[in-house]
């Protein structure tokens, strides 16, 4: 059987529509409750959502497993998960009957403003399956009390002030994600630091490999998916383990060898570039000089 496409949801009157809720009130932001959904008129012919909107869920009592990111998230407990625009997220058949709540907003409604500049600072709308927040029963409350905020301003009477109010809930709303997930970084350490074991062998692996040399240096997107982790999770949670992000690691990593290829051998400084991955000597000598503020020459000749 051929595979159904996702369906693409463009507008907050459409996704009610197909989650079989009442009209919006507003038409670009929306606070709605899991049990509201009407699964008798409910659209369950589309199986898969691309929804082209922000959205911010609170879930708990999923019969079994919803489509997240790359793959398939377990809601037996409370977790709270955010998407952005493009991503794809299954929809809930008739037999799931969630309870929790979901803020929902247009980029329209935030690109004239501040937050619309900011949104690529949180980080976690990026993250994939295995990145989901657990909260605990506190975090949990303060999230619901502020969409349980932002849907009675949405509900009430529009004035001059609505529009910067509701802004000021979204933002308290994404400052509470990036402050549990902090928390969950360093609650979770034991993970975080096996992590960082595994991708210190990763690039061990790749400079000794040679790989270096026929694809450059690695990138972020190969490391996170090696670790089955999304590029700006891996990126977050190495900077609250180590202070640096992914990249930073890939930039210490490729300098540390090569001081020991510029100390251990009698290489040329081109000739080590390219087994690092630098098509032009040039750039290898840039790139060191700029990390180290010394050449690579300079570096040499320092230790005889």
């Amino acid at each position: 059987m051929k595979k159904q496409a996702p369906y693409i949801v463009h507008s907050i009157s459409e996704q009610h529509r197909i989650l079989g809720l009442p009209r919006p009130v507003h038409p670009l932001v929306s606070v709605f409750d899991f049990e509201e959904m009407d699964h008798v008129h409910a659209d369950t012919t589309k199986e898969m959502l691309i929804i082209d909107m922000y959205c911010i869920s609170l879930k708990r009592n999923v019969n079994g497993k919803v489509r997240y990111g790359q793959g398939f998230c377990d809601f037996d407990e409370g977790i709270m998960f955010c998407t952005a625009p493009g991503q794809v997220t299954s929809n809930i058949s008739e037999d799931h009957r969630p309870s929790g709540c979901c803020v929902v907003f247009h980029p329209d409604f935030i690109r004239r403003h501040p937050l619309g500049q900011r949104m690529k600072e949180y980080g976690f709308f990026d993250y994939a399956v295995n990145e989901a927040l657990h909260l605990s029963e506190q975090e949990e409350n303060q999230v619901l009390s502020v969409m349980k905020m932002l849907r009675d301003e949405i509900s009430g009477r529009i004035d001059t002030y609505s529009e910067k109010v509701i802004i000021a809930h979204l933002e308290l709303l994404l400052s509470y994600g990036q402050r549990f997930y902090g928390r969950q970084f360093l609650t979770r350490k034991p993970v975080t630091s096996d992590v960082l074991i595994r991708l210190e062998k990763l690039l061990s692996d790749y400079f000794a490999s040679g790989r270096p040399v026929s694809e450059g240096l690695p990138t972020v997107s190969y490391l996170a998916g090696e670790l089955n982790f999304s590029d700006n999770y891996l990126s977050d949670l190495l900077k609250n383990l180590t202070g640096q992000n992914t990249q930073q690691h890939i930039q210490r990593f490729a300098i540390d060898r090569a001081k020991e290829l510029l100390s251990q051998t009698r290489l040329t400084v081109s000739e080590i570039g390219f087994e690092l991955g630098f098509e032009f000597p040039q750039s290898f000598s840039r790139f060191f000089k700029n990390k180290t503020n010394v050449t690579p020459l300079g570096y040499r000749r320092s230790l005889s």
